[in-house]
């Protein structure tokens, strides 16, 4: 007689549910943050309208003489960013550190009347993007964020398993409206994830090359250019992503990793070798610089970043909706020559994919249509959260935590195995926290579990 196959329903069920159980608030707070911050136009337009918008005229102030007037109201201040205004009826701004904050002042270009400050990392936009990102804790956030992803993953594939159709229809690719209660809170759990798995995928790994241990990893392997690139430039130790930071994104992800070059000859510029470490002193003006985008036809809405010490550069940069039209130029702040000029087109493969990756990750790659798909996106994913949930509650045994059976009589499943070992060796973070929740689990959580918990393979 025919051994019977072994079912690992229950073993995959379990996993889905640890998974679940780390993931869903995660996936809770990053759906809602990345609503609200892919619609930060919209939102930006609505909340900001008199300091963003001005009436287009005929002539506009320079950039030196809208510099002077932001340097006058606010004199303590250090001056690091200017954005000239994106279309005729934008205003110009400015970025300030002044008293311990980082304001965003905004200036009218056309008569250079100072239309008011936003503090740069406290309103709306910014704060979910720094939730979003780091949970606002810094790196300890950012891991948390990146194992949220990884095990996402591991949801995302175990659901997958335990949707997989066994010999019906209803409940897999559409629910049963006409059931009630779990029944129905289930097939939407279902029906929900499976739609939703792929680009699920996609936004969870176009977001983790943003993380800091593993995105920085994936960065080095294949965010490359030619050395060549710099053999005529002095570089520092300094990376272009230092000028990013968990609210304002300055330079291109695929940029991020790649040297800041350095300004002027020591000798010319500099009385004593100690000095190279002091303020900056441009010898070129900020119009100069504006005008250098202009004659190489960088997208309107670029940032200019100050130098701010005597070897530093100004950055020219465009992070833009439509990668290919992304922008970063270096540029010696005593001559004004161009140290580098990096476009699209000198990315890699790999870098060009993730950055349109990311900017369907943000909604921004096709307008409205984008943002539309990405807002699909999130509510499916806290119908997926919220419908878990349900489900668990209805299913756990009064005053029990609920975790799905471990079978004891199963062989060792080999696929699962080689699936785990390969998400371990992509993400060595998940890979170190399966290791824990593994031992927990059989050490502990299995022990503890042993009570008389229905099994049933249909949930």
């Amino acid at each position: 007689m025919q051994k019977p196959k072994p079912n690992f329903y229950n073993l995959a069920w379990r996993w889905h549910f640890y998974a679940g159980l780390f993931v869903a608030p995660f996936m809770v707070m990053l759906a809602l943050t990345g609503i609200i911050y892919l619609f930060k136009p919209q939102l930006d337009s609505l909340m900001y309208s008199s300091l963003l918008n001005v009436p287009a005229a005929h002539h506009t102030v320079p950039a030196d003489e809208l510099l002077q007037r932001v340097k006058s109201a606010y004199p303590q201040g250090q001056i690091t960013q200017y954005l000239p205004p994106a279309n005729a009826e934008r205003s110009a701004q400015f970025v300030v550190k002044n008293e311990g904050h980082e304001l965003n002042v905004f200036i009218d270009p056309y008569h250079g009347d100072i239309l008011g400050e936003q503090n740069a990392k406290q309103n709306l936009q910014a704060i979910a993007r720094a939730i979003h990102g780091e949970l606002m804790i810094g790196t300890v956030g950012d891991r948390l964020i990146e194992l949220a992803a990884g095990w996402g993953v591991v949801l995302v594939v175990s659901g997958v398993f335990l949707w997989w159709p066994r010999g019906q229809s209803a409940g897999i690719l559409w629910p049963r409206l006409n059931s009630r209660g779990r029944v129905l809170w289930r097939d939407l759990h279902a029906v929900t994830g499976f739609w939703g798995a792929a680009l699920l995928l996609v936004m969870l790994l176009s977001g983790m090359t943003w993380t800091g241990f593993w995105g920085k990893q994936y960065a080095q392997v294949w965010n490359v250019f030619p050395a060549a690139m710099w053999n005529n430039v002095p570089t520092s130790d300094v990376e272009a992503g230092s000028l990013n930071n968990a609210a304002r994104q300055t330079v291109p992800w695929a940029m991020e990793n790649t040297p800041m070059p350095m300004s002027g000859d020591h000798a010319e510029h500099m009385a004593h070798g100690g000095m190279q470490h002091g303020p900056a002193a441009p010898a070129i003006s900020l119009q100069d610089v504006q005008n250098i985008a202009t004659e190489r036809k960088v997208e309107p809405g670029y940032s200019i970043t100050l130098p701010t010490t005597a070897t530093g550069v100004f950055t020219i940069a465009v992070f833009a909706d439509d990668p290919r039209n992304d922008a970063t130029l270096h540029i010696d702040q005593y001559t004004g020559k161009v140290l580098a000029d990096v476009r699209f087109e000198q990315y890699g493969a790999v870098a060009r994919a993730t950055e349109i990756g990311v900017m369907l990750h943000e909604g921004k790659m096709f307008g409205t249509f984008n943002q539309i798909v990405v807002l699909l996106i999130c509510l499916m994913i806290l119908l997926s959260a919220v419908s878990g949930v349900v489900i668990w509650w209805k299913r756990r045994p009064q005053g029990k935590f609920g975790v799905p059976p471990l079978r004891h009589d199963l062989p060792k499943w080999k696929t699962g195995v080689a699936i785990m070992l390969v998400l371990a060796l992509i993400f060595p973070l998940v890979g170190a926290s399966l290791v824990l929740v593994w031992l927990l689990d059989r050490l502990l959580l299995s022990r503890l579990g042993r009570q008389p918990e229905s099994a049933s393979t249909s949930s």
